[in-house]
This record gives structure tokens, C-alpha cells and sequence, in this order.
């Protein structure tokens, strides 16, 4: 199994959460790329089983990094059907649109076709941190990671080791 865990960071926040997503993953046995999304290349985008997407909130959405990167998969339409979703996000003070933010990358993940886990416990969309990535963020970030693991392994099987 393989997974992309894709970000983009100004602060470092979001850096930090895509890392802890990423190491969590790798401990529950997949395969993991983290890359900045401005470094992605685009084209490898259909051999993963499971895309994590985490973006800064600017005015209520996502950065024009991740929204750029979101406007090339197009290209990949029904391609990533089937494959596993996340999104995460941070932002500077609690009502900073954290939640439109993960909820507009979930939408673009959703057009791919895409399977999306919500987590009714914590950040119920994907993990947040407001200002900083504190104790809270930290701990949602790895719980997500373990629950998008385990729905990964059960959708995609026979993936296993790859």
C-alpha cells in the first residue's frame, strides 16, 4: 500500500502535521511519499491508495498552492476512484476556517470518486491546529492517520507491502 501525504506550509504548522501524519501511516505499515505540494509531480498521482491533502486556511479555504495542485489532478478524472481521502488544515485563531478549509479539499477529493473518513470523535472532518501544532493537533493527527490506515487496508487489500 501507498500513500501521499500532500501539504503546503508558510509557518511550518501545517509542515509539522503532514510529517506526523506521514510517520504515523509509515507505522501502521504503509508505504509512504510525503512531498510540499508545489514539488509534487502531478503525474504519479494515480499510483497511490491513499491521498492526504493539508493546506493553511486563507480566507476560509484553502491556500492557491493546494487549490492549484487540485485544478491539475483533473487530468486524473475517474482515475482515483475508489482510492482513500484526508485533508487537514491549520489556521491562525479558532474560528479561522479550519473546517471549510479541510471540508473544501474533501469536496475536491470526493469529484475524484475518492472514499473519505470522518472521525466522530476530536476534529470530525481531519485534523486541525489553530496557531500552533500543539499536544491536541499532534494526537488528532496521529489518530487520523491510524483510522485512514485501517480503512485503507480494508478497501484496498491485496495492496499489501507495495
Amino acid at each position: 500500500m501507498k500513500a501521499l501525504v500532500l501539504y503546503y506550509s508558510r509557518t511550518g504548522v501545517t509542515e509539522k502535521m503532514a510529517r506526523t501524519i506521514a510517520q504515523s501511516l509509515q507505522e501502521e505499515g504503509i508505504s509512504v511519499d510525503l512531498f510540499n505540494v508545489t514539488q509534487f509531480p502531478l503525474e504519479t498521482l494515480p499510483s497511490y491508495d491513499l491521498i492526504v491533502v493539508g493546506s493553511p486556511t486563507y480566507y476560509g479555504t484553502m491556500a492557491a498552492e493546494v487549490k492549484k495542485f487540485l485544478d491539475e489532478s483533473v487530468r486524473f478524472h475517474g482515475d482515483l476512484e475508489g482510492r482513500i481521502g484526508g485533508a487537514f488544515a491549520s489556521s491562525a485563531n479558532p474560528a479561522g476556517g479550519n473546517e471549510t478549509t479541510v471540508l473544501s479539499i474533501l469536496e475536491a477529493l470526493l469529484i475524484h470518486g475518492m472514499v473519505v473518513k470522518g472521525m466522530s470523535e476530536g476534529s470530525h472532518y481531519g485534523p486541525v491546529a489553530i496557531e500552533e501544532f500543539d499536544r491536541r493537533a499532534e494526537e488528532e493527527c496521529r489518530t487520523y492517520a491510524r483510522e485512514l490506515a485501517r480503512l485503507t487496508k480494508a478497501l484496498r487489500p491485496g495492496k499489501e507491502g507495495q
